[in-house]
């Protein structure tokens, strides 16, 4: 598959269960959304890794490389998918190297050099992950609680049901009020973690508000979701967010 829109163009492709993205065009403050979106998408759809070529890559600011480490940066929590670059040749590897670039996202001379380096990780922990497209109506609120508890009854993890079935609420929820959008859970296991995901298509970021006639005494959804979870965040898409939560064994119940 090819995605054009002068003056970038970039292809997905795949080896395995790793994304290939060949980045072709000139990278400026035009094309370094689109080219940042992209590789964040590549990596919400969790493939074992993300390696984008960027030989043909023309960046007259060398400054713009840091659309890679932005792009890491918005997935290094959730969902953990690594980014490497593949450059062929010296100039472009120097280029990213005098700008720090290899200290968050590595780079590699050759795509068979990226993918060893992928497939040479064999330490991650099982991977289990289920997703859902629920409707934009209240009784998705419930029918999300009921997919999370059977997913979470399947996985053997009844300990994390309670605190995954609020923290999905309120992420439901939060879609429903302020979107119009069909809510996508997606509902991931990961060692000793479990992370809930909600997608919706409003570019809006998500932002924690409280109730402005009850002050703070009242918690918003976003708030008890902070409160809760590891950790959490909102990931923007090519066609709106991702809302994420991380939980640990420290948030249940």
């Amino acid at each position: 598959m090819t995605r054009s829109r002068s003056p970038i163009t970039i292809s997905v492709t795949s080896r395995g269960e790793i994304t290939l993205l060949t980045v072709d065009g000139v990278l400026d403050s035009t094309t370094y959304r689109e080219v940042r979106d992209t590789v964040i998408k590549a990596a919400l759809s969790e493939p074992r890794a993300v390696v984008v070529n960027v030989s043909r890559l023309v960046v007259p600011t060398e400054t713009a490389w840091s659309v890679f480490t932005s792009a890491r940066w918005h997935v290094c929590v959730w969902p953990d998918v690594p980014v490497l670059l593949v450059c062929d040749h010296q100039q472009g590897r120097a280029s990213l190297w005098r700008n720090g670039i290899q200290r968050y996202v590595p780079v590699c001379s050759t795509l068979d050099e990226a993918c060893a380096t992928v497939l040479a990780d064999r330490m991650s922990p099982l991977r289990r992950r289920a997703r859902a497209h629920l409707p934009a109506v209240h009784s998705s609120v419930r029918r999300s609680r009921e997919l999370v508890t059977d997913w979470l009854l399947n996985w053997s993890l009844t300990k994390y049901i309670p605190v995954t079935c609020v923290v999905t609420d309120a992420l439901v929820e939060n879609v429903l009020e302020h979107t119009l959008s069909a809510p996508k859970i997606m509902l991931e296991n990961r060692g000793d973690t479990v992370s809930i995901a909600v997608e919706d298509e409003s570019p809006a970021p998500a932002v924690r508000h409280e109730d402005p006639y009850r002050g703070g005494g009242r918690l918003s959804g976003l708030a008890l979701v902070a409160s809760i979870a590891r950790s959490w965040g909102c990931t923007p898409t090519t066609t709106g967010k991702t809302v994420w939560a991380l939980i640990g064994p420290e948030s249940c119940f």
